[in-house]
């Protein structure tokens, strides 16, 4: 009884692989296989006692080249025949029971309108950013006393001593100063003292210190303006400075520069004003974002790439100049598009599809163009309109190009078979004398019964590869067929189900 039950569930999921894929068949090729007269109803009509509907056919749809006159249990399967109603097919596409679409879990999802940031993403590089370098210049002829650094690159911070330089020159006006204020010199003659002290750029500090200790100083400490790196030191200990020679340079890290490779196929979409997301490898749940405040001219010749510049904060000191960072580069501003759940896309290579549920409850598929995914959703640019209706979960049962194309022409030959007067629908007596097929597959499971295989396509029944169980003529054939084997089996059709007839493993005779 198990065993019979498990065949029932197997045999009503192929059904609904080949309803679906019948949908598949009307959407692409919008063929109606029914006018809208054939539902009207007439003298000799088949009805349905259930719906009321008006009856074309009954078939199995593991054998849909074979049709019936009146309903029953089907011959090939352990199964009810179903029947096929005039009012399906054509632009309404096909329909499947609503309590079957619940045992499959088939799921709805709408096709919404989100805002969401077009862009792209590239590679970007952190350096320094030159608009907060400051340099430490020498004001006047002197000598390096000390160096409170020894080497570049070493972290300083506000007001950390760098270099002290010892300048004779500033002796002479110092003492001349002292001398005209101890005499008791006019006012003018001390201004024009230290007139002449500000101009050999003598700092106002040492000027005040002066007045007040009397002692004149000829060492003047440079010192760092901000906090950040020293990136260049261009002097040593006991080296003659110059007036305006650099000494020394500092670039902060309060703020850097992010800089962005661009690929030269997307050169011409990059603006300023687009922002950016970026995050570094080892913390990709920190984002730094800006916005693009520049490009920078030319496409570099080894890389092909054009540079795009952008000022990002550095909290905390975490970004150090040359760490890779992704980058997200989107829109100025926010664009509408539409949207469904990237499960309800099928992909079959050559296109994608969707399933749509029309208004009055047929499924039939829509063939789209996807755009980028967002999170969880795809953009849809064309093929689907907000507010339809889409196939959300269940596309297991078409889930390649291959088992569409083996069951679709199948599905086509039946559909067609009832339309004109000249096919009557076979007795179920012809389909109990059919032929035997044959196939491929890996046995599954042995019992006394019968062997399950988990085998290939039958292209003479319209089957896809499945897993299904094969009666055995007697309890103890096929001794020596062993769970695992791939094996070659030809079997038959009779009122019981399929009858296995020859079983042999690939390489052999069993």
């Amino acid at each position: 009884m198990n065993k019979k039950s498990l065949a029932r569930t197997a045999f009503a999921l192929c059904g609904a692989a080949a309803f679906v894929a019948a949908g598949y068949l009307a959407g692409t090729r919008h063929a109606a296989t029914t006018s809208p007269a054939a539902s009207v109803l007439a003298p000799g009509d088949k009805i349905d006692p259930k719906t009321g509907r008006k009856v074309l056919y009954w078939h199995d749809p593991m054998v849909p080249n074979q049709l019936f006159d009146k309903p029953g249990k089907s011959p090939f399967m352990d199964m009810q025949l179903v029947p096929v109603y005039a009012d399906e097919g054509g632009s309404s596409g096909i329909r499947i029971d609503a309590g079957l679409q619940q045992n499959l879990g088939i799921r709805y999802a709408t096709v919404r309108r989100r805002e969401v940031t077009e862009g792209f993403d590239a590679v970007g590089t952190t350096q320094f950013d030159e608009s907060m370098a400051d340099v430490i210049q020498a004001r006047t002829t002197g000598y390096i006393d000390h160096l409170y650094t020894r080497a570049p690159m070493q972290q300083v911070t506000k007001g950390e001593p760098i270099a002290s330089i010892f300048v004779p020159d500033w002796l002479a006006p110092q003492e001349e100063y002292l001398a005209l204020k101890a005499s008791r010199a006019d006012a003018t003659l001390l201004s024009a003292s230290r007139a002449r002290m500000r101009a050999m750029s003598i700092p106002d500090g040492v000027v005040t210190a002066l007045d007040r200790t009397g002692r004149p100083q000829t060492h003047v400490v440079l010192v760092s303006p901000e906090n950040g790196v020293l990136t260049e030191l261009n002097v040593r200990e006991g080296a003659m400075v110059a007036p305006g020679q650099t000494l020394a340079k500092v670039e902060g890290l309060s703020k850097l520069w992010l800089v962005i490779d661009i690929p030269e196929a997307l050169a011409l979409q990059v603006r300023p004003g687009m922002t950016v997301d970026a995050t570094v490898a080892d913390d990709a749940a920190r984002h730094f974002s800006g916005h693009i405040r520049e490009i920078l001219p030319g496409i570099s010749t080894g890389t092909r790439t054009l540079q795009a510049r952008l000022e990002i904060d550095n909290p905390g000191m975490r970004l150090t100049p040359g760490m890779l960072m992704r980058a997200r580069i989107g829109a100025a501003k926010p664009l509408s598009r539409l949207v469904v759940p990237s499960e309800a896309v099928i992909t079959t290579g050559k296109r994608s599809v969707v399933i749509v549920k029309n208004a009055d409850g047929g499924l039939q598929t829509a063939i789209v163009t996807v755009g980028n995914d967002v999170g969880n959703d795809t953009e849809i640019t064309d093929g689907l309109n907000e507010g339809q209706q889409v196939v959300a979960s269940g596309q297991f049962l078409i889930d390649s190009e291959a088992n569409l194309k083996s069951v679709l022409p199948r599905l086509a030959g039946s559909a067609a078979a009832p339309t004109g007067s000249a096919s009557t629908p076979a007795p179920a007596s012809t389909a109990a004398a059919s032929p035997t097929y044959e196939t491929t597959g890996k046995v599954e499971q042995i019992t006394a019964a019968g062997i399950t295989f988990s085998h290939q396509a039958v292209p003479a029944l319209g089957w896809g590869a499945m897993t299904m169980a094969f009666n055995k003529p007697a309890a103890n054939a096929f001794p020596d067929i062993k769970v695992g084997q791939t094996v070659h089996f030809v079997f038959k059709q009779t009122n019981d189900g399929y009858q296995l007839t020859k079983v042999e493993p690939t390489g052999g005779t069993q």
